[in-house]
């Protein structure tokens, strides 16, 4: 009972509703309610047809605000574009003005060395010439073919001269066993020992020179034997004096001629001079002194004759050494000075 009250009551209100919206018309304002009704009917009309006029009207201008907005979007797109493009540009402008300035060192650089180039071609153009100059005299009379003519004209007449001493001082081999004896040491570190020769002993003038009254004197050495070694010593001192003048060479340790009394001078000596000596140092200036020691046996003190006959293979050696070849021993005294005459007489000499 309950559920079919709920939906009477309902219609009922709703009934109710329509009753109070319903207007009741007098008769008298009838004419007047429908000739206002007819005149709202007519506005409506007009509104309506208005409403259909301005319809297209409105479509045409939303359409063009389409198109606005649309456009400006556009423009929007194209100015970011654009925007996109100056930054780029400038990013581009400032690559190329950091190349334009490393283009400008570079050539700046460039441009020095291309001076550079030119003093150098400069340069070398003027070397050129003067090589050609060179080349042209040393084509001529004063050139290198002249020096080599003049050199040889001057190794013929040494080879010359050295004969000449060959002929006033023959060195010549004696044949048979013998032993040379020479110092067992020397002041400075030279050190000299006995040494078989078994293809015989050189001579000089038929004079044989023998190390062994200058290592050991006793009261049983042979008196002509210390003179004939320093008749000899005397001898070979004289044509390494002449040689060493011949060749245009200035010995290392001089040499003050007296045959068999020679002396030869040592400006720097290993060994202390002594007491009887003072009297042989000879002052050349205020700061060079030099002292001499005998190429011959002077009372029982052989040092210093040993000595001496060390410096005299020594100016040997250096006249070997200036021809280009080596010393044959520190005791070869005559064999040195007979190899020394050999190489300057040989026809290789001519054209070394």
């Amino acid at each position: 009972m309950e559920r079919e009250t709920g939906p009477s009551s309902s219609a009922k209100l709703r009934r109710g509703d329509r009753e109070e919206d319903v207007k009741v018309i007098e008769w008298e304002e009838f004419d007047h309610e429908l000739t206002r009704l007819w005149s709202l009917s007519s506005a409506l009309k007009l509104a309506t047809e208005k409403k259909l006029s301005l319809q297209p009207k409105l479509e045409s201008l939303i359409q063009v605000s389409a198109d606005s907005l649309r456009r400006a979007n556009e423009l929007e797109e194209m100015r970011q574009r654009l925007e996109a493009r100056k930054l780029l540009v400038e990013k581009t402008s400032a690559a190329c003005k950091v190349t334009e300035q490393d283009v400008k060192v570079k050539e700046d650089s460039l441009s020095a060395e291309v001076r550079s180039l030119l003093v150098g071609g400069t340069t070398l153009s003027i070397a050129k010439s003067k090589l050609q100059e060179s080349n042209c005299q040393l084509e001529g009379e004063s050139g290198y073919t002249h020096l080599k003519i003049v050199t040889n004209k001057l190794r013929k007449r040494q080879q010359y001269m050295v004969s000449q001493v060959s002929f006033i001082y023959p060195l010549k081999i004696e044949a048979g066993p013998s032993q040379d004896q020479e110092l067992e040491s020397l002041p400075g570190g030279s050190r000299l020992g006995t040494k078989p020769v078994s293809q015989g002993s050189v001579r000089i003038l038929g004079l044989p020179f023998s190390m062994a009254p200058f290592t050991k004197m006793s009261f049983f050495t042979d008196k002509k034997e210390v003179q004939k070694s320093a008749t000899a010593l005397g001898y070979v001192a004289h044509a390494v004096s002449l040689l060493a003048s011949y060749l245009g060479v200035p010995i290392r340790y001089p040499l003050r001629l007296g045959g068999s009394k020679t002396y030869i001078r040592d400006y720097a000596p290993y060994i202390e001079p002594s007491s009887s000596d003072m009297s042989a140092i000879s002052t050349l200036s205020q700061n060079s002194k030099f002292v001499e020691f005998p190429l011959f046996l002077d009372g029982q003190d052989t040092t210093r004759a040993a000595y001496a006959v060390f410096l005299l293979n020594k100016n040997i050696e250096q006249l070997l050494n200036f021809v280009g070849e080596n010393s044959l021993g520190p005791r070869q005294v005559l064999a040195n000075l007979k190899e020394l005459i050999r190489i300057i007489q040989s026809p290789d000499y001519i054209h070394s």
